[in-house]
């Protein structure tokens, strides 16, 4: 199977706006699901689009380009590694062996971006000593390209070559490699959780923790994953109104007595207690 010219179109364009959105609105199309969506949707198997750019999506959990640094290339892993399980006919497990390292290889391709930008940003920066407004707004936009072409050129030069690129994929790599990166696509959603657990208050709210493992581990006939949220939506309303409740109860008086402030006409004294709104 091969890729129609309206699919490889379309996705080229795609993961140029998409790096548009992932520098600016972020609505959500750099998402590698948005990716692995888009590809299996034009190309007709959004069921195995869904899987490798879910998957991925775990994979970026708790992952950003904190102060510039530099993360795998998962959007445009998505979608060749979705176009490529498709093509093939090899399912998810292979589009996400195939994605993996195709978002580390292209990280070589962010930093080409990145350096690249720096040219227009230095002849703005000279542009502004001269006043020249309008040439640092073009300066600006012209930092476009090299961000879009970084995503685009390699997408486009992927799926073009799509057919040859599977029957070579599939000739050269071995099957022990194949299942190395398969056990690392399984591997890396966890990782990924891990790290974002790091920024949760998990040792405060330890027990909503071990309840919503609990029901997805055990459970899983009788729970989704939507269904474990609203349980942790309806513990996070009621310790919410708890709070509010006491924070009310403690206005009315019904809560501890506070000292005498001696006479003191402005109510307030340095041993008040200050409640902080939950």
């Amino acid at each position: 199977m091969s890729i129609s010219a309206f699919a490889l179109i379309f996705l080229t364009i795609y993961v140029g706006l998409a790096q548009l959105d992932a520098l600016s609105l972020k609505i959500g199309l750099f998402s590698p699901v948005f990716g692995g969506a888009a590809t299996g949707l034009v190309m007709g198997n959004l069921k195995t689009g869904l899987i490798v750019g879910a998957t991925l999506q775990l994979a970026t959990l708790g992952v950003a380009t904190y102060g510039g640094a530099t993360v795998p290339d998962f959007l445009s892993g998505s979608i060749m590694g979705s176009a490529f399980a498709i093509m093939s006919g090899r399912g998810a497990a292979y589009g996400i062996g195939l994605a993996i390292p195709i978002g580390l290889l292209l990280t070589q391709m962010d930093i080409l971006a990145r350096m690249t930008n720096t040219i227009f940003q230095h002849h703005a920066d000279r542009l502004a000593l001269k006043g020249d407004y309008k040439g640092v707004e073009r300066n600006n936009l012209y930092g476009i390209i090299p961000w879009t072409v970084s995503r685009m050129l390699p997408v486009f030069v992927g799926l073009f070559f799509g057919s040859a690129v599977v029957k070579a994929i599939n000739a050269w790599i071995p099957g022990w490699l194949m299942v190395g990166l398969k056990t690392a696509g399984i591997i890396l959603p966890a990782m990924g959780i891990a790290i974002l657990m790091r920024y949760l208050p998990i040792k405060r709210y330890y027990p909503y923790f071990i309840l919503g493992f609990v029901l997805m581990a055990y459970f899983t006939k009788s729970f989704s994953l939507l269904g474990t949220a609203l349980v942790g939506f309806v513990f996070a309303a009621i310790h919410v109104m708890e709070a509010n409740e006491r924070k009310h109860n403690g206005g009315n008086g019904n809560g501890p007595s506070k000292p005498d402030n001696g006479g003191n006409d402005s109510g307030s004294s340095d041993d008040e207690e200050v409640e902080i709104d939950v």
